[in-house]
């Protein structure tokens, strides 16, 4: 007896449907397990060896359900947890003015018609929808003001709207600026104001296109106000789409503020959101998100101090020279200069927020580091991330393991209440985080 073979047309729809069964039973077999603190942390990780390639890799996506009532998120011991704001669309990232107002970007990615293709690619799009993740971006950012001082914005403005896919927010004398996901344009502010006039002047574009894979573009400036630092993640996992759909990507770019004339920084960094000056060193910091389908436990998303012209591994080598033998033809030419990352921070724990605690008043055991924001694992098999952490530093590196700062992201059943992001301090020290699926901007501060 032969075996029928689907037609041609209904191939794709047959591996569709196989890969979707197969991920809904590895999700519900990994939903039964509890979850565990991974390995992949700290100043000198251990590292597996590589999985063998698969179909699929492990899929658990935690379903997002949002915040019932009055539930929130639980803070570490001294500290305690208020709604700075809620009923947000999709709150990503935060960037706090000198005046005290706190500014949130509601964004998400824009239309990317050649970002993944085929079965596979139609049924990571099906669990990003389950992760809360394919709202329509609102494309805004939101002013958020305390008029009162009692931690509770009682007003809010819409500060910037009909930009696209917003994310990274920088101030520079009465020039502010807004990374979209395809330029960094700017437009004329004063103190107080609660929206911005006139049309948007572009200063400088950013790498876009119809993959556009990783969207969001971050923005720091200098400290002279000369120079902005762009994050741009990649256009792939692992360099899948070619290498030549890659370029000024998985990069930090520089950008001069008076020409607009742009260059890498640094690359080799899979996707560098969170951008933060150390305050001892003057170095610039970033967190990166790193790549996928190597196991539970590879490779670390990782934070590490910016060399000017250094390269990070990305795609050839991950964690310094450890070769990803997935990304054809290999380089060791490049795998030779790969930098060791300062800190990991666990595999597939989405690390994006990043903030400096100088001038935090939680409480001592937070005086100097950095606290980052991790939004969540969808690929390993127990969940990982979840939760806002603090790593400490001595001097100008991190030292010892971090400490948890904002937990509870996830309830009993593993169902996603809230997915943090974005990290800033308040002009009165406490912590803000953005929550993108409970729409929520939280305050941490001190009891």
């Amino acid at each position: 007896m032969h075996k029928k073979i689907p037609s041609p047309t209904l191939r794709p729809v047959v591996m569709a449907a196989a890969l979707l069964a197969s991920l809904c039973v590895s999700t519900a077999q990994a939903q039964e397990a509890p979850p565990t603190t991974p390995p992949g942390y700290g100043p000198n990780p251990t590292l597996p060896e590589p999985n063998k390639p698969v179909l699929m890799p492990t899929v658990n996506v935690a379903k997002a359900v949002g915040w019932s009532g009055q539930a929130q998120p639980q803070a570490a011991a001294g500290l305690k947890v208020v709604r700075f704001a809620d009923k947000l669309v999709h709150p990503r990232w935060i960037y706090v003015l000198p005046n005290g107002d706190v500014l949130v970007a509601e964004t998400n990615g824009p239309v990317r018609p050649d970002d993944g293709k085929g079965p596979k690619a139609w049924v990571t799009k099906q669990f990003q929808k389950k992760a809360g993740a394919t709202v329509k971006s609102p494309n805004r950012i939101t002013l958020l003001r305390d008029t009162n001082g009692d931690g509770v914005a009682d007003q809010r403005f819409v500060f910037a709207e009909n930009l696209n896919s917003p994310f990274g927010m920088a101030l520079i004398g009465d020039q502010f600026y807004i990374a979209n996901t395809d330029a960094v344009v700017r437009f004329p502010y004063a103190e107080g104001q609660t929206k911005l006039a006139g049309q948007p002047v572009k200063l400088a574009d950013l790498p876009g296109g119809r993959i556009n894979h990783h969207w969001t573009k971050s923005l720091i400036a200098n400290g002279d106000g000369t120079k902005l630092y762009a994050g741009i993640g990649s256009n792939s996992n692992v360099a899948e789409n070619g290498i030549e759909a890659e370029q000024e990507r998985a990069a930090i770019m520089e950008i001069d503020v008076k020409t607009g004339a742009s260059r890498v920084f640094a690359s080799g960094l899979r996707n560098p959101v969170g951008l933060a000056w150390e305050p001892t060193s003057k170095a610039l910091w970033v967190a990166v998100n790193e790549r996928d389908e190597l196991g539970d436990d590879l490779v670390p998303d990782y934070i590490t101090s910016v060399q000017e012209n250094g390269f990070y591994g990305w795609p050839y080598s991950y964690y310094g020279k450890n070769v990803d033998d997935r990304v054809k033809p290999p380089r060791p030419d490049l795998v030779e200069k790969a930098i060791i990352p300062d800190y990991a921070l666990g595999a597939h724990t989405a690390s994006l927020g990043l903030a400096s605690s100088d001038g935090n008043k939680l409480s001592q055991a937070y005086a100097h580091g950095m606290f980052v924001g991790q939004h969540g694992s969808w690929n390993r098999k127990n969940p990982a991330g979840y939760k806002v952490i603090f790593v400490p530093f001595v001097g100008a590196k991190p030292s010892g393991m971090p400490l948890d700062v904002l937990t509870g992201f996830l309830d009993a059943k593993g169902q996603a209440q809230g997915r943090p992001v974005g990290v800033a301090l308040d002009r009165q020290g406490a912590l803000l985080v953005a929550d993108d699926v409970g729409n929520v901007i939280w305050k941490v501060q001190a009891r």
